[in-house]
């Protein structure tokens, strides 16, 4: 046992002593002072190694990164962007005057402007209830005056016509899907709205040309005076029943005739061509007000329309008459347009004299 113990003693130790040479060995060396590291190169070395920059890339090429990224939506209006394909507004992805135009015409336009065309006819017709027409005070003397000569009633009833058609057209397209839709149903309606679509594009253009005509052959006789301003201070009589006198035309008439005829009729006639005609190279933005300036132009032309058609059928009696047939009595005349019936009698022309008296037919 104590050899075997012994022997055992000094394996170990020779293990040990062989296992300490081998770990020296796996050590690294320690490098002499010659084969230290070079020191670092200087600043300007250093640059000069660095690769050259490539050259700056045009404004808007392609290869540059990120070129065909979304803008943001904030620029999407304001920034035009890329289109290959040319043209006006091309460029524009987005554009938000769309959401304006239908927020103002369904809105304060559809809204005040039904009132006014609802509020209107019935303040009228409350008028003729509490007053009724305004009848002659003396008998018709069966003497008639020509009043319209065939070329003035053929202007006056063609611009006169294609208005009520297209108020008629344009009430369906502005106010139609509040009021026809949930009645008729949305094919009756659609068709009813395409007819009157095509109907108010293709009247339009004669409205205008009869506004032309009009304003030329009538113009002559609205030129404002002193008698006007009376008339009107005084509402022509209209409360009182006591007529005041008024050459060819009154002052209410000389007022319907620049502020409806003249003001509201190029307004209309001005945006309906920019509406009918979008090859022009309008912009989205033109169109957007032009429609809007059409609708509450028309509005306002129809509303105060009512009060001319309402005066000129059975609001005065005989008035009607006179622009259907181009002769009026001379009680009316002498009654209502006093100052011109004076001058008819005088055969004073001035540009004022509409015709002379004679005899009604079977007037002997």
């Amino acid at each position: 046992m104590k050899k075997i113990a012994g022997v055992s003693l000094r394996a170990l130790l020779a293990g040990a002593f062989l296992c300490s040479t081998l770990v020296a060995a796996q050590a690294p060396a320690t490098p002499p002072p010659a084969a230290k590291a070079a020191p670092a190169a200087t600043a300007p070395a250093a640059e000069a190694a660095k690769p050259a920059a490539p050259p700056a890339l045009p404004a808007g090429s392609t290869a540059a990164v990120g070129w065909n990224n979304p803008p943001k939506w904030s620029e999407v209006e304001t920034k035009p962007q890329y289109a290959s394909v040319p043209g006006r507004e091309m460029n524009i992805l987005v554009e938000d005057k769309g959401h304006w135009w239908r927020a103002v015409r369904n809105g304060p336009v559809t809204f005040y402007g039904g009132i006014a065309l609802l509020v209107v006819p019935v303040l009228l017709l409350l008028f003729f209830a509490i007053k009724g027409p305004f009848k002659l005070h003396d008998k018709p003397t069966g003497r008639l005056i020509e009043r319209f000569n065939s070329v003035e009633r053929m202007a006056h009833w063609t611009m006169a016509i294609s208005f009520v058609v297209l108020a008629v057209t344009g009430i369906i397209i502005l106010f139609g899907k509040y009021v026809l839709l949930p009645v008729l149903g949305a094919s009756v309606f659609s068709w009813i709205t395409i007819v009157g679509k095509n109907i108010h594009n293709f009247v339009g253009p004669l409205f205008l040309f009869s506004i032309v005509v009009f304003f030329f052959i009538y113009v002559k006789d609205n030129f404002f005076n002193g008698n006007d301003f009376a008339w009107l201070s005084k509402f022509g009589g209209l409360l009182s029943g006591n007529h005041v006198p008024s050459g060819r035309f009154n002052g209410g008439e000389k007022l319907w005739f620049w502020l409806g005829v003249v003001i509201f009729g190029t307004i209309v006639s001005v945006s309906g061509l920019l509406l009918l005609f979008p090859n022009w190279n309008t912009a989205r933005e033109l169109m957007a007000e032009a429609n809007l300036f059409h609708a509450i132009g028309a509005i306002a032309f129809a509303a105060i329309s009512l009060g001319h058609i309402y005066i000129g059928t059975i609001g005065t009696e005989g008035a009607y008459k006179g622009m259907r047939e181009g002769y009026v009595d001379e009680t009316w005349a002498k009654e209502h347009h006093a100052l011109w019936y004076e001058e008819v009698k005088s055969g004073k022309s001035g540009g004022k004299v509409a015709g002379a008296t004679q005899p009604a037919a079977g007037d002997d």
